[in-house]
């Protein structure tokens, strides 16, 4: 199972604007003049928009400047968190119902740095549920199907397991997640509770499409249908998520 964050499982509207804010006023040395989409997209993809958006041609070097100084601004941001955003109903308790089967490994593909992932989902507890540690996050690329493929590969390095397309679920609230999904011929799931209605999130192409997270039972069946899974019980026993 592989989450995104930002309005599936948090909401932190606004916050994406307000740092950025700050990188360009930090890294360019001026005001963000040009506000980039956030929904769906990658850190990489967004940090190379406001690059070229005000004039400068994009580098490797640039791109880690703005990402050194976002993971700062974030950092100093922290005891204030709690109060910036909130988790969504349900995503704790369909986080932790899916973290108690032996047969889920459950962890992201999300268009923020690893840190800042992290930094987002602390204030809620929701990062104990996740193995953050095989993640595909949006340093990696500019296209979000990379970040798939990151994270695939990394947890079957790490669980010496083959995970087969059909097993893999990616849960989000853009077209871009469930498109992501498509490209590998995973189990797109959409969740409407960002920006994007369920009709188009359907109209992307989504093998399921909620509503929301808040009915965990009735989302624990629709997420475990997907992959052919038993609800009442385990299936193969993973190793050790330890």
């Amino acid at each position: 199972m592989l989450w995104d964050i930002d309005l599936t499982l948090v909401d932190y509207s606004g916050l994406g604007k307000l740092w950025y804010d700050q990188v360009a006023l930090a890294v360019l040395g001026v005001e963000l003049a040009h506000v980039p989409a956030f929904p769906g997209r990658t850190e990489r993809s967004i940090a190379v928009e406001v690059l070229e958006a005000h004039g400068v041609e994009w580098t490797e070097d640039h791109v880690e400047r703005m990402f050194a100084e976002l993971v700062a601004i974030a950092a100093a941001a922290r005891p204030e968190l709690p109060e910036l955003g909130r988790a969504l109903p349900g995503a704790a308790a369909i986080l932790r119902a899916l973290d108690e089967r032996a047969d889920v490994v459950q962890s992201l593909v999300t268009g923020n740095l690893p840190q800042l992932a992290d930094y987002k989902l602390a204030p809620f507890g929701l990062e104990h549920y996740l193995d953050l540690s095989v993640g595909g996050y949006g340093s990696l690329s500019t296209d979000r199907h990379e970040l798939v493929s990151a994270a695939i590969r990394a947890a079957e390095a790490k669980y010496g397991a083959r995970f087969a397309p059909g097993s893999v679920v990616v849960i989000g609230d853009t077209p871009h997640d469930v498109t992501a999904a498509l490209h590998h011929g995973a189990v797109a799931v959409g969740v409407a509770t960002g920006r994007h209605s369920a009709a188009e999130l359907a109209d992307s192409g989504a093998h399921l499409v909620l509503t929301d997270l808040s009915d965990t039972a009735a989302v624990l069946a629709a997420l475990l249908g997907c992959t052919g899974s038993d609800v009442r019980g385990g299936g193969d026993q993973l190793p050790s998520r330890a």
